[in-house]
């Protein structure tokens, strides 16, 4: 497998983890009781984006290194499932 196929699997699995890790340890304006005028009470009341870019790379990281491990190195893929349904051809 070439290095940009690798690389282009990361950001996949990168971008798809960003949104899973943004919810995580967010308190809202509204828990906080400071509520910024003109603004929705559930936005953020601190965002902090060098804590979700690390967090979110390092569990990007992990499963890519898993994917990586188990499809490269093992040689599975998605040939290796098994057809539970019958051909129809």
């Amino acid at each position: 497998m070439s290095a940009f196929s690798t690389l282009a699997i990361y950001f996949i699995i990168w971008w798809l983890t960003l949104f899973a890790v943004l919810p995580l340890g967010v308190r809202t304006q509204a828990e906080e009781n400071d509520v910024v005028p003109g603004s929705v009470e559930s936005a953020p009341a601190r965002f902090r984006a060098l804590r979700v870019v690390l967090l979110t790379t390092v569990i990007a990281a992990a499963i890519h290194l898993g994917w990586y491990v188990v499809s490269v190195k093992l040689g599975y893929g998605i040939d290796s499932i098994p057809r539970f349904a019958p051909e129809f051809y």
